[in-house]
């Protein structure tokens, strides 16, 4: 048994849980494991931020000789975010559909719900500068005379400095 599993590839978990949750989400909701969590590459980080795909509700075909018709994508979007989204509704939809290779939604449907923001981890407070490095920003930005310029250079500096 050891030796078929020292033969065997890593894989990662999320392939894995991929293949078990990913019929379970179509038959639910519609949605595939890929769009969600494509999200913020298909509507952009701003949006993404406050918003997320919800469902896809096609609609019912009486038989198999019906036409296809488009469904609807119902996302979920929080506060004036929402107003933002109408605006955009049809470059989204566009890139829905792109992402998915073929005309499958014909409309989107904004519902105003509170969205959790779970993909941005909080930002870490800066650190302080050390000495040499204060010593550095100040040989830098000490000749430029302009008070306003200078600060903000210095401000500029200390944030490059202290996220290396």
């Amino acid at each position: 048994m050891a030796g078929n599993w020292d033969n065997r590839n890593p894989v990662a978990v999320s392939d894995l849980t991929d293949a078990i949750i990913d019929p379970v989400l179509r038959r639910r909701t519609g949605l595939s494991v890929a769009l969600v969590q494509s999200w913020e590459e298909i509507v952009g980080p701003r949006l993404a931020a406050s918003s997320r795909p919800e469902r896809i509700r096609w609609p019912r075909r009486v038989g198999e000789d019906d036409p296809f018709e488009p469904a609807v994508l119902v996302i979920a979007c929080s506060g004036v975010s929402a107003l933002h989204l109408q605006h955009e509704t049809a470059e989204v939809l566009s890139r829905v559909n792109a992402f998915l290779g073929y005309q499958a939604i014909g409309r989107i449907r904004i519902e105003q719900k509170p969205v959790a923001d779970t993909s941005r981890k909080p930002a870490l407070p800066p650190r302080s500068l050390t000495e040499p490095e204060r010593t550095f920003l100040d040989r830098t930005v000490g000749a430029i005379e302009d008070d306003g310029l200078r600060a903000s250079l210095e401000r500029l500096g200390a944030t490059i400095l202290t996220r290396r």
